[in-house]
């Protein structure tokens, strides 16, 4: 297993402790801040819900969160790869299902674990369950039982009942295997398919193939003791002698002799190179095993180069992942308040992701993955945060289940649910996500200047154990040590490197720079002396100008002013210099940025104009077309102030520049964030909603900024420095360990750098 992404226990444990236990917390979707509000929330006004659902029982969609809330039911009989620990130890895992639901299809779910092993008990349990719930997703409960509970709870609810250890991996499998077939040349009915692992989701994976057209006689299952074939008596149970086929294959490796396909959800290492050298031309391997495969891809390709290799892994190409099918599986299924979750419907995913992978890949799901996606060999199942997945899959799956007749309430107007499908999504994960993405693609030295700081090592060890590349850490070996054996990370020690001014060999070649860049601004080398020794800023931004690193991030132990001044001894980073701080505020599904929160005290409006150029630099390093809109108290020229004369006169500046982004105003910031104010001033330029809002001055942007934050619980990145020439990023002191971490990232990717 990779060491690049290894994380420690105690940061593990640390992730669900902090700030609060768990993953998820109840948010109140209506108003409960009047008597009025409560009133209408409970006592008397919920009398008239309750009414109106016992009379038509339907109407509990359209009252209450059942459309939209799914169970995530396990008994901790199969957790993961650990086997059976128990209900409560699943807890865990089932919260990070339940997350996943919500961060991929938004659909609202909670986790609920039940203390039996029993399946009849089980059976009963969540079946009375059904008035509460708008769907079901049983997990980690061990073969056969969850056979026999899925099956029951199928006959016996009239919601959707999805064992995902089954079903989610074989739709994921079917897709890539679609387009495994298609590059390959073959048909699925004359194809030769081996299974190994005869589990759920193995047995789940060559059902779901054969509903699609493989042919039973072609198709193997293997488990621990052999081929499954016909008279087999020793370890056979009713699902597996489903499978049975007459054969006079034995073992894995005669199984393998001449296969197309071969399908493993099986153990590390089950493959050898042996048995894929015996494969037929062109062969199409899915090593499903996690956390190592049967085979890797590089075991595969160095005996048969023309095989199409798939696996579980996200550090390989074609990772058959989960995540891609049950949230918008069940986002589908809800929305047409569906009785269940068909063959046909998992077939319509498996198909519309097989039919997405053959399309052109958008700019900003390859600028997050840092290289250019295209159908292929090594592309045949898109990635799991393509941003068309949740406008895309849903809708086959409802089709499928409204032609199928498993729809309460149809869907009549496709392409406007499509579109409600877009606007569901929070892009702010995913941004982050392109961020991160394109720093591992990257492979940066980034100097992380405040060794002192628990956070910074933190965030250090994090960057360099997320695969993003090298950490430097500013600061005295004994005290960095001693810090990383407190937070439970002293073994990353030996992966970092520590540097000080006492053991950098380049020190006078440091001094002399900086002696030379000030010595007519009054300082002498005996302060160039102290500078360059003493102040961690200044040392690590040596670093970085002469090449000992490709990035820098600081800032949490000092006030962000302070850290510019001392940055800009060395690096060229004042308003002169054509640097501006540029904020993105994340909130309710919405991205803003807000400029200059950094640099310019009091721009005019040339500077004003620059900023408004520097944010849309910003915007498209986040994957965003800028609008942007210079704001003020006044729209268009009223109320008069001479406040808000510059803000009327930057957008003039900006017509003499020729750029090729939109922008407007002066606007009060109401009328550039509400398209329904907007439409108020039909000449607007702006075709949307600004994402970009230029203000008057660092002090109101400061404000803005912190006032979101602060009232409304924004996700603040920033500012990102733009306009220099080396990528050095200044976190806010408040920064927590992911903030400083993003803040490396965003300097990795050299957003905002002068080229």
């Amino acid at each position: 297993m990779s060491t690049k992404n290894r994380i420690t226990p105690e940061e593990a444990l640390a992730y669900h402790l902090d700030p609060t236990p768990g993953k998820y917390e109840i948010v109140a979707s209506k108003p409960m801040t009047t008597q009025r509000d409560l009133s209408l929330a409970y006592s008397p006004g919920v009398a008239v819900p309750v009414e109106a659902i016992a009379e038509r029982p339907e109407t509990a969609y359209d009252y209450t969160v059942k459309g939209n809330m799914v169970a995530v039911i396990s008994n901790g009989t199969a957790i993961l790869g650990m086997g059976n620990l128990g209900a409560l130890a699943s807890k865990p895992v089932m919260e990070g299902k339940a997350v996943l639901f919500k961060r991929f299809a938004d659909v609202n779910a909670i986790d609920i674990e039940l203390d039996t092993e029993d399946p009849d008990e089980i059976i009963k349990a969540v079946s009375l369950m059904g008035p509460t719930f708008g769907g079901i997703n049983l997990e980690d409960i061990k073969a056969p039982e969850c056979f026999i509970i899925e099956q029951r709870l199928k006959e016996i609810m009239d919601i959707p009942v999805f064992h995902d250890d089954q079903h989610g991996t074989a739709v994921i499998c079917a897709a890539g295997l679609m387009n495994a077939l298609e590059l390959s040349g073959k048909k699925i009915e004359e194809c030769r398919i081996v299974l190994n692992g005869a589990g759920a989701a193995g047995i789940a994976c060559l059902e779901l193939i054969k509903a699609m057209g493989a042919r039973q006689e072609n198709c193997l299952m293997c488990d621990t003791k052999g081929v499954i074939y016909q008279g087999r008596t020793e370890g056979m149970n009713q699902w597996k002698s489903a499978h049975a086929v007459p054969t006079e294959a034995r073992t894995l490796d005669d199984a393998m002799r001449g296969a197309d396909v071969f399908l493993g959800v099986s153990a590390k290492g089950a493959v050898t190179p042996e048995m894929v050298s015996s494969m037929a031309d062109n062969p199409v391997i899915f090593a499903m095993a996690n956390p190592d495969p049967e085979i890797t891809p590089e075991e595969a390709h160095a005996v048969r180069p023309d095989a199409i290799v798939a696996t579980g892994r996200s550090d390989y190409p074609n990772q058959v992942n989960n995540v891609l099918g049950f949230p918008y599986l069940f986002r589908g299924a809800l929305d047409i308040h569906a009785r269940a979750i068909n063959d046909e419907m998992k077939i319509a995913c498996a198909k519309a992701l097989a039919a997405l992978a053959r399309e052109d890949v958008p700019d900003e799901v390859a600028m997050a993955y840092g290289r250019k996606l295209s159908f292929g060999r090594d592309y045949i199942i898109p990635t799991p945060f393509d941003p068309r997945l949740i406008h895309v899959i849903p809708p086959a799956v409802a089709k499928a289940g409204m032609d199928t007749g498993v729809a309460r309430r149809p869907i009549i107007d496709m392409e406007g649910y499509a579109q409600s499908l877009r606007a569901r999504m929070d892009p702010t994960a995913s941004i982050l996500q392109s961020i991160h993405a394109r720093a591992r693609q990257a492979q940066a030295t980034m100097i992380f200047a405040e060794g002192d700081d628990p956070r910074v090592l933190r965030a250090a060890v994090a960057y360099q154990r997320g695969g993003m590349g090298q950490a430097i850490v500013v600061g005295r070996e004994q005290e960095v040590r001693e810090k990383l054996e407190a937070a439970g990370l002293g073994d990353a020690y030996r992966e970092l490197r520590v540097v000080n001014s006492s053991n950098c060999k380049c020190i006078e070649d440091y001094k002399d720079f900086l002696y030379k860049r000030l010595q007519r601004q009054g300082i002498d080398r005996e302060d160039a002396h102290k500078l360059a020794t003493r102040d961690r800023h200044v040392f690590a931004a040596l670093m970085l100008v002469h090449g000992h690193g490709d990035g820098m991030v600081t800032g949490a132990t000092r006030k962000s002013a302070h850290v510019l001044d001392m940055i800009s001894k060395v690096i060229d980073a004042k308003a002169s210099d054509g640097a501006v701080g540029i904020t993105a505020v994340l909130n309710k599904g919405r991205v803003v940025l807000i400029g200059d929160t950094l640099v310019h005290e009091w721009p005019d409006e040339h500077d004003l104009a620059d900023i408004a150029v520097a944010g849309a630099q910003v915007a498209r390093g986040l994957g965003l077309e800028p609008r942007v809109a210079f704001c003020s108290f006044s729209t268009f020229g009223y109320p008069v102030s001479e406040r808000a004369t510059k803000m009327h006169i930057a957008p003039q500046v900006l017509d003499g520049r020729g750029v090729d982004f939109e922008y407007d105003g002066e606007m009060t910031v109401d009328v550039a964030l509400n398209r329904e104010q907007m439409r108020n001033y039909p000449f607007c330029r702006l075709t949307g909603p600004a994402n970009i809002l230029v203000v008057p001055a660092r002090h109101s942007a400061s404000i803005s900024v912190k006032l979101m934050q602060e009232m409304a619980g924004a996700t603040v990145i920033g500012p990102i420095l733009t306009g220099t020439r080396h990528p050095v990023q200044i976190c806010s002191n408040r920064a927590t360990v992911n903030d400083i971490l993003h803040m490396a990232a965003i300097a990795a990717c050299k957003m905002g750098q002068i080229r």
